[in-house]
């Protein structure tokens, strides 16, 4: 899966030496594995994925106390509700508004174990954004 990450976004967590690289690195593999036609990029400073607009970023130089990623519904505001919209039954998403949600991980194992409801979740979003 690593040859699908892409070169900027692998300098940049390079050169912020972010102490949750190990577990960025987990999300990237399992979000680009989600779907064929996600790729991933830098926006916002940090990693970020899209199809055909930006939907979903992980954690900025900023956050380091746990893996995370934020679903959105791209870069400029869309009037699109997503919330409770998304086949969610281990209720891992927190909203923060209609357009945007958080995942947060405990750490590692967590995020193996929450794998496949995470590639569900952002299989459903970006049908929706």
């Amino acid at each position: 899966m690593a040859n699908r990450f892409d070169t900027a976004v692998s300098e940049l967590l390079d050169a912020h030496k972010h102490p949750l690289r190990k577990e960025i690195d987990q999300l990237r593999e399992i979000i680009l594995a989600a779907d064929r036609s996600i790729v991933e990029g830098v926006k916002w400073n940090t990693a970020s994925f899209r199809t055909a607009d930006w939907f979903a970023t992980l954690n900025g130089p900023k956050h380091v106390k746990e893996p995370m990623v934020i679903l959105h519904a791209g870069a400029k505001a869309k009037s699109i509700v997503v919330k409770d919209r998304i086949p969610d039954p281990a209720g891992m998403i927190k909203w923060l508004g209609n357009d945007r949600g958080q995942i947060v991980f405990k750490d590692g194992k967590d995020i193996t174990a929450r794998q496949q409801a995470l590639q569900a979740i952002v299989s459903a979003w970006i049908q929706l954004v």
